[in-house]
């Protein structure tokens, strides 16, 4: 369940109220009159089926309450009652598989920014994942995915791209396009000083790198393991499984990559710099077409809901 706080100016919080009343998939409506200000008018609250959630949200958007009024969507943790199993009951689908849309799409937009904090994480991750490649340690790896923010940018560009958003599609490529330098910048400059102060061997070769030679040398996995995170990051994504998302982030090497192009820089290694790029560009396209394809499935089964719902409101 969701939780509902609606904030509708006098000529629209009649209409509001109704529908949110006469929903079967809602529960404890509650309308405060000339409570609010900022904007002002009616408080109403509710709770509302998860799998209902973003198609009463758009048809309070249809109003014009998101122009004249406020819509806040909060989870719900627990909520013991009858009549919220009735409710969920009376909403089409399995609330474990339903997509809050205005969630994703603000979760995805903080995410896209181009920030400080979002630099700072970029660097660190790609100077991690350098000290694990000069050490060839594994566990350096690991821990550089974890750290790395960038599918946050990833996933923004692609919810900006199903809901054609140009304004989040920019954010979302700008981060990326200056994040991925910054990092590959970082861990150049820090081999540089490795190297200076002789804390380098005088060269990276297949034997003094076995753990981790796959970074620059993509093959047929390669694609089948980012089509696959990607797929996994889109549900953990809309689906708020936050748990599986540390997962994706360790299956996929796009920090490894972009910080081998960094080190074999530095070496001065151009044949490993291409097979690191090439292992970037295809963990990114792959990633990208999995989130893109999971999230146009999940919008269709929404928008077919929505048709469902209008079909069974009209007269």
């Amino acid at each position: 369940m969701v939780h509902l706080r609606v904030v509708a100016p006098p000529a629209l919080a009649e209409q509001a109220y109704r529908l949110l009343r006469d929903r079967p998939s809602a529960l404890n409506v509650v309308r405060l009159a000339d409570v609010a200000e900022q904007p002002d008018g009616d408080l109403i609250l509710c709770d509302v089926a998860r799998e209902d959630a973003s198609v009463v949200v758009a048809e309070l958007r249809e109003l014009g309450l998101e122009r004249d009024g406020s819509i806040v969507i909060e989870p719900i943790s627990s909520l013991v009652s009858n009549a919220a199993r009735r409710a969920e009951e009376a909403a089409v689908g399995s609330p474990a598989d339903a997509v809050v849309w205005e969630t994703v799409e603000f979760q995805t937009s903080e995410s896209a920014q181009l920030s400080f904090s979002f630099l700072a994480f970029m660097i660190l991750a790609t100077m991690i994942a350098a000290l694990g490649i000069i050490q060839d340690s594994q566990i350096l790896i690991i821990g550089a995915m974890v750290v790395g923010p960038e599918f946050g940018p990833l996933a923004g560009l692609c919810v900006a791209l199903i809901q054609r958003q140009r304004r989040l599609a920019g954010r979302s490529l700008g981060a990326l396009a200056v994040g991925f330098p910054v990092g590959i910048a970082a861990a150049f400059a820090l081999t540089l000083i490795l190297r200076v102060t002789e804390s380098t061997p005088d060269r990276l070769t297949e034997v003094s790198r076995p753990a981790t030679l796959f970074i620059s040398h993509p093959d047929e996995y390669t694609v089948l393991v980012a089509l696959l995170a990607g797929t996994a990051g889109a549900l953990s994504l809309s689906t708020a499984k936050s748990g599986a998302l540390v997962g994706v982030l360790i299956s996929v090497t796009t920090i490894p990559a972009a910080a081998n192009v960094g080190v074999a820089s530095a070496f001065g290694d151009w044949d490993e710099v291409a097979g690191a790029l090439g292992q970037l560009s295809l963990n990114l396209v792959c990633i990208v077409t999995a989130v893109m394809s999971t999230l146009s499935l999940q919008r269709w089964f929404y928008r077919r809901r929505r048709r469902l719902s209008r079909s069974r409101r009209s007269p």
